[in-house]
């Protein structure tokens, strides 16, 4: 038995009895079987992807008429690119590990990139959770963007023989498709990421070291060749959560360009060209009576900027031959000592050198005087505010940070299309505009509330809801809001914890007329724009990526 197949085998089973009651209500699945295979596919979806609990469920499409994809997530756009990640799971109950991912796997996974990204292709035989991706990609796809593709194979065995790496090979699909591997020993991997590194870094030529009251800082110089050994030593541990949010090498312009550097003539230069790696450490030693090239013993290092860097670095440096041509190629290392029991000044740097990466900034902005006062006042109204990441599944009663920025964008702020669509903005430009110092529990509450009616109605649509139920609830709950603050006869700020329960009792005794309601404002807003034609599921997800259907509710609601 392969201890870590075992491992994971055993997560397992706390993972189908977290997922059972979804797995019933949103895709019939109820065999436990079916279930031990689901709830591998949505622990690879949320380890590999770095996603809280109820956003890794919804990217799973494995169902009858799935092209044999288990899972599908779409990212934001970025510089005129999305990605889409494809998972396949493949879970057998013999935990010797030494299985390979089945070559009919990798063909399945081929014939639905073939089909799926291809907007003019006809798709029959599709279901409706997978449908409802695939349209939201071909439309980004139609808009211009152009899709960047991981196709993800996932057992707890060992990788595709090589006759399924050559139908790979014979697809011509080229950087835009790439193929990825994820077993139980890499699952493991990461979910071991928070133990603590101990090494012993190897620079190059001069260094600075410099005492700064309880801190020291050392700025130098390392070599790629050792950023690639250090990763492969100690891979997601290094890393901690940045790792899962690895952009890849294809279609990620900086990445990229990090890639060509390193495989060109100009690989000597590459410490010019980088904006070099930031580290924390608990301490570090070195022998201070050399003039240079220290080797420097660190004992609890993290990465916390420039991990796209040095994951790029190792993935480039795994070519043959590379890591031996790059070996006068170096990078700029700032290394910081900081005090243990300062975990505050840790998360201000992290967020200060990270600033330009919003995508992990909620994680950043947890300790923010707004999230912690929102916390205590959500408490008071027996409500959790879960405003720090939690591998613990979250009960009605919880309200994560990033669930109330999008329910407060849509409900209150009343920009439905970014709270959808610009969520790695949420905590970063619009963080302010969100979470402003007047937004009080009680509006965020309420929000959540009129939100989580709008949510659980496009995972769960009913027969008869409009095809756009499943595009559209962030604009449903905006006009949920406004119908609930019309019946109070009050705005929006005058939502505290005086009126909450009467606000709390209205939503319970409405949410099916508000949510009927505010779906005829939509199908209304939706008439006017096009007028009686028929509108495809592609045109319905670029809409409501868009602002202008705001502009024509606003319209309606003044005539």
């Amino acid at each position: 038995m392969n201890i870590n197949a075992s491992i994971i085998d055993q997560r397992l089973e706390s993972v189908v009895n977290d997922i059972r009651q979804k797995a019933a209500e949103e895709l019939r699945i109820n065999d436990q079987g079916r279930l031990k295979s689901l709830a591998f596919a949505y622990l690879c979806v949320k380890t590999i992807l770095d996603l809280e609990n109820d956003n890794a469920f919804d990217c799973l499409t494995e169902g009858g008429g799935d092209f044999g994809v288990d899972a599908m997530h779409i990212s934001e756009e970025y510089d005129g690119e999305f990605t889409v990640t494809l998972f396949q799971a493949k879970y057998k109950n013999n935990l010797e590990g030494n299985s390979n991912f089945p070559e009919q796997g990798i063909e399945s996974l081929i014939k639905a990139i073939q089909y799926l990204f291809n907007p003019a292709a006809r798709l029959e035989h599709i279901n409706q959770r997978l449908l409802t991706k695939v349209e939201e990609a071909r439309s980004l796809i139609r808009d211009g963007y152009i899709p960047q593709v991981r196709a993800l194979a996932c057992n707890n065995g060992l990788p595709w023989n090589q006759s399924a790496q050559e139908a790979i090979e014979r697809t011509g699909f080229g950087d835009q498709v790439t193929w990825e591997h994820v077993n139980h020993e890499r699952l493991v991997q990461i979910l071991q990421a928070t133990r603590p590194v101990k090494d012993t870094l190897q620079l190059s030529g001069k260094a600075i070291v410099e005492d700064m009251e309880f801190s020291r800082v050392l700025v130098g110089r390392i070599s790629v060749t050792e950023i690639a050994t250090l990763i492969d030593r100690h891979g997601e541990r290094l890393l901690e959560r940045n790792i899962r949010r690895y952009l890849g090498l294809q279609g990620n312009r900086v990445n990229e360009g990090i890639r060509h550097t390193l495989t060109s003539h100009e690989k000597n230069n590459f410490y010019f060209y980088n904006n070099g790696i930031t580290l924390t450490c608990d301490n570090f030693s070195y022998n201070a009576l050399q003039d240079g090239d220290y080797q420097v013993r660190v004992e609890n290092l993290q990465i916390i900027n420039g991990g796209q860097t040095c994951m790029t670095i190792f993935k480039t440096l795994q070519e043959p031959d590379l890591l031996h041509q790059n070996a006068q190629a170096y990078v700029l290392l700032r290394l910081y000592q900081l005090p243990r029991e300062n975990e505050d000044l840790v998360k201000r740097i992290t967020y200060a050198t990270n600033s330009q990466n919003p995508v992990d900034l909620k994680d950043l902005r947890a300790n923010d005087e707004r999230q912690q006062r929102l916390e205590m006042d959500i408490q008071q109204l027996g409500f959790n505010y879960r405003r720090k990441r939690s591998d613990t599944s979250t009960r009605s009663t919880d309200i994560t940070s990033g669930v109330a920025a999008e329910a407060v964008l849509s409900v209150w702020r009343k920009k439905p299309h970014q709270a959808k669509f610009f969520s790695r903005e949420h905590f970063g430009k619009l963080y302010d505009s969100i979470f402003t110092d007047q937004l009080n529990g009680s509006q965020v509450i309420i929000a959540v509330q009129l939100y989580r009616i709008a949510e659980n109605r496009r995972k769960r649509p009913e027969p008869n809801d409009p095809e756009f139920v499943r595009y559209a609830s962030c604009f449903i709950a905006m006009q949920m809001g406004r119908r609930m603050l019309a019946d109070m006869g009050i705005q929006m700020r005058d939502i505290s914890h005086h009126n909450f329960q009467t606000a709390k009792q209205l939503i319970e005794q409405n949410a099916e007329a508000y949510f009927n309601d505010s779906v005829q404002d939509i199908n209304q807003a939706l008439h006017n724009l096009y007028g009686g034609q028929n509108i495809s599921l592609q045109q319905l997800s670029a809409t409501f990526r868009r602002g202008d259907l705001i502009t024509t509710l606003q319209e309606n609601e003044n005539d």
